[in-house]
């Protein structure tokens, strides 16, 4: 091991982007920096499930600091163009999940904020060259990079819907024949090493103010969509202060509002309660189901018609805090990279492109985001005006501390993100199980419809009768989302675990 090594544990989306961040391990980065690299490899070689012109949020908690979570979320686009200019949008249904209608198509590109996001938190708090962290990617690109099981899933649903709108997007996905590469087969995206070169070499500036961005907003005007290069010029990533929850001796930092997701998770928290227990039997798990339904109500009823989601996030802690929000209801497509280091530094990054708009601009070899038209997500669609508002987003990247301890957590899964973390959280801190235990348990989810809801439930989670009607799973599913977890203590003690339900990919540095 490099002598100016620094030791570090990563869990992410493949093996291939924790191979990344031990690359930047053995060059000295820390927790930000291998967390940048693993990410941003995760981003570039999971088509159809993660892309660079999407949203991320970083949160990051050094020892001896508050934690910060940078929003890198995307934004309605628009600026500089006449009051009153309408986008044409297409609507399109696939089999996922149980069957999504979403807008795709240029008119649904928001202004993306992934770069920005990722470029700030490596200034701020990373120690290596940013070219040093895209290297990785940049290799990979080059080289090509299996198509993982997850990407393949999905573009077996939703490639001929969305992916097949540019001829570079089928050159990388399909075979001379028209059909959907294998699982595990060699993806190599025409032009895709040549622009993550460009921006390790001349930095975020090229994608928001130069070549790359002038192609994309070329590319989305001419198709009808309304993203302009004064979006990308004035799109900042923003520094905010986590919201923090305390359980059972942990303090748990995690997504603020505008984001809804981390509001969504610090109230199951608290509506759930913090006292440790055993196992999950009928009590706890209809406690489980009553937090689910509590928060996803409030969230349907409240969050998502809301045009500014702050006043009535805070509204639900304080509700829940109270107990009062138990009582009163009780009636796509993201990765995600944790890391620790041994300097006690916690580092969770979520990345989306929502579902994809099937966009990708001659010669950048990026697919675009469709965040505008992820209807469930934002149910304003392509009239979520003002210009340079930031969407909704459920992602939730945490960090947590109890004593010596740094925990750094996080999932995709678009509405099942709270509940994924929801439960592992509880299994690790209140129930005491390892990581690799906590993020491997069966799972609930509750989704609320007009009806009152479906309860879904892997095998090991008998939900008890209670009117609700439960859709059983046989196995362990991707649906439930895909937690990546990393710990670290004083002693010198590290762990890593990638869901089971995803691929994933862990490394931890070896004892020096």
């Amino acid at each position: 091991m490099n002598a100016t090594a620094n030791r570090v544990a990563i869990a992410t989306t493949s093996q291939l982007a924790a191979d990344a961040a031990a690359e930047i391990a053995e060059l000295g980065g820390n927790a930000i920096d291998c967390g940048i690299a693993a990410a941003m490899c995760s981003i570039n070689t999971q088509p159809g499930v993660c892309a660079l012109a999407g949203s991320a949020f970083v949160t990051i908690w050094r020892e001896g600091h508050s934690p910060v979570t940078i929003d890198g979320n995307v934004a309605v686009p628009g600026l500089g163009l006449p009051a009153g200019t309408k986008a044409m949008p297409e609507a399109v249904t696939i089999d996922y999940g149980g069957g999504v209608t979403t807008l795709v198509g240029a008119s649904s590109v928001a202004v993306p904020g992934t770069l920005k996001a990722l470029a700030l938190a490596a200034r701020l708090y990373g120690t290596r060259p940013w070219r040093d962290l895209l290297a990785p990617s940049i290799r990979a690109a080059r080289d090509g990079f299996p198509l993982a099981r997850a990407c393949h899933y999905y573009l077996g649903l939703a490639g001929k819907p969305i992916y097949v709108r540019s001829p570079d997007a089928v050159t990388a996905l399909y075979d001379g024949h028209g059909a959907l590469l294998p699982d595990g087969g060699k993806v190599v995206v025409p032009h895709l090493a040549d622009s993550l070169a460009a921006i390790a070499e001349e930095g975020a500036s090229v994608f928001y103010e130069g070549d790359i961005g002038q192609a994309i907003v070329k590319h989305v005007s001419e198709r009808g969509g309304v993203l302009t290069m004064e979006d990308l010029a004035r799109y900042a990533a923003d520094v905010r202060e986590s919201l923090a929850v305390d359980v059972n001796g942990w303090r748990i930092a995690t997504n603020p509002p505008p984001a809804i997701g981390g509001a969504n998770l610090a109230a199951m928290l608290l509506c759930f309660g913090t006292e440790r227990f055993l196992d999950w039997d009928d009590v706890t798990l209809d406690r489980l189901v009553g937090a689910q339904r509590a928060v996803m109500s409030y969230r349907k009823d409240r969050l998502d018609p809301a045009n500014d989601v702050g006043k009535p996030a805070l509204r639900m802690l304080a509700l829940a805090r109270s107990g009062e929000l138990a009582s009163r209801y009780a009636s796509g497509s993201t990765v995600h990279t944790s890391a620790v280091d041994e300097a006690g530094t916690g580092c969770a990054i979520t990345a989306s492109s929502g579902y994809g708009s099937g966009e990708m601009p001659a010669g950048t070899g990026l697919w675009l985001n469709n965040c505008l038209g992820e209807i469930e997500l934002n149910p304003y669609g392509l009239d979520a005006a003002p210009p340079g508002r930031r969407l909704p987003s459920n992602m939730a990247p945490g960090c947590a501390r109890s004593g010596d301890s740094v925990l750094a957590f996080g999932s995709p899964g678009a509405d099942r993100i709270t509940t994924a973390l929801h439960q592992f959280l509880v299994n690790f801190i209140q129930r005491g199980l390892d990581l690799a235990d906590a993020v491997a348990h069966p799972r609930v989810h509750l989704a609320i419809d007009e009806a009152g809801g479906v309860i879904a439930t892997e095998p090991g989670m008998n939900v008890p009768q209670n009117g609700t009607p439960v859709n059983r799973y046989e196995d362990i599913d991707m649906y439930f989302g895909g937690v990546a977890a990393a710990t670290y203590d004083r002693a010198g003690e590290f762990d890593a675990a990638a869901d089971p339900r995803r691929e994933g990919g862990t490394f931890i540095s070896p004892q020096r």
